[in-house]
This record gives C-alpha cells, structure tokens and sequence, in this order.
C-alpha cells in the first residue's frame, strides 16, 4: 500500500498548489464575498465533486492515454500553460483585479453555484496536471496495485484541497475588507499572484517530465 513518504509527499504537493491563487480560489472568494459563506460552501461541494471525478479518472488509469498517446499530454501541458499565463496577465495587467476585491457579479441559484463550482473545477489545469503529471511520482509498482495507491493518494489530495478551500471560503469576506480597506497590500497580493502563476506555467511549459517516465 501507500508508504508515509508518498502520503505526506503528495499531502505537500497539493497543499502548494491550493495556496497558489487560481480558477478554483478565484470562483469561491468572488461567490463567498457576493453571496455570502453558503454560497461559497455550495460552489465547493461542486469543486469537491471535480475533484472526485479527476479522482475516478485517475484510479481508472488516466496516466496510461497520455502514455499510449504522448501527443496528448503535450498539448494538454501547453494549454494548461496558456491558461496559466492568461490569468497572470489579468493579474498584473493595468486595471487588474485581485482575486479578493469585489467585483459586481449577480447573485446565482445553488444548482448554477454547485455546476460553476465543477465545471471550474474540471477546466482548472493544475488540477489536471496534478493527476496526470504529479500524482503518478508517489505510485511505487512494488508496493501493490497500482489503482488502489491512486485512489489513496487521490483521496488525501481532495481531503487537503476541500480543507484549505473551505477555510478561504469562510475567511474570504474578512480578508477581502481587510485589503481593500489598505490598497497598497491589495495591489502587492495581485502581483504576487500573477508572479505565482506566471512562473508556474514557464515551469510547465518546459518541464520534459511526461506519464511515460512516471
């Protein structure tokens, strides 16, 4: 089974990616300042379920197309790194926006917060090349069934995931007045998140590590 090595690895892994601002902490901060905490709780039960579908995915041996088919993989690399860049130029662009200044959005239904909770949760690249890339390098073959390990894995990252993203949703509305209320600290968070992001899609962009080699 699963050694403590490969559970606290994978458990670090993803607690670096929740904290690097992207699609999901974007949707929930924007919905839990707009809506209030219920509406974010919602909107991550959606994100929640995403996570359980790339968690499938993986246990039914996701990593093996993009190994019958690495032209696969390259693209999906390569876009996720596009998407990656376009977020960090809506970041530091002039007229930019933090993740945490409210923005006008219409209040939305809990079956269209639930859907935009997964469908921005399924589109989210780090997510997919979290399970496709990442995961995959704390699978040891000698330690069992492979699908088995994965399910483990998976179901500690979404463990970590839910955790921290509940407690963004619950903290949104305090820290977002917080900020605005000092727009020197809210303009610093919007650059760091888009050097964040931007450095990660260069380092996903040329990183030659692929399934294959997993």
């Amino acid at each position: 089974m699963v050694s403590r090595d490969a559970a606290i690895g994978i458990a670090v892994v993803e607690l670096g990616l929740v904290l690097m601002p992207g699609p999901n902490m974007i949707y929930l901060v924007s919905r839990s300042m707009i809506q209030g905490r219920m509406a974010g709780l919602v909107s991550l039960l959606g994100v929640a379920c995403g996570f359980l579908v790339y968690l499938a995915a993986a246990t039914a041996g996701l990593s093996a197309v993009f190994v019958a088919v690495p032209g696969a993989y390259t693209v999906l690399k390569l876009v996720g790194a596009a998407y990656l860049l376009y977020l960090a130029w809506q970041a530091i662009r002039p007229g930019g926006r933090s993740a945490f200044e409210p923005a006008a959005l219409a209040p939305d239904s809990n079956r269209r917060l639930f859907v935009m909770g997964l469908v921005t949760n399924l589109l989210n690249p780090k997510i997919a090349i979290l399970y496709v890339s990442l995961l995959p390098q704390f699978i040891d073959h000698e330690r069992g069934a492979v699908a088995a390990q994965s399910l483990v894995l998976g179901s500690i990252q979404v463990g970590v995931a839910v955790t921290v993203n509940g407690v963004i949703v619950l903290v949104a509305g305090g820290l977002a007045t917080f900020l605005v209320a000092r727009p020197l600290w809210l303009r610093v968070q919007r650059y760091v998140m888009g050097g964040v992001l931007g450095a990660l899609a260069v380092r996903l962009a040329v990183a030659r590590h692929s399934p294959a080699t997993s």
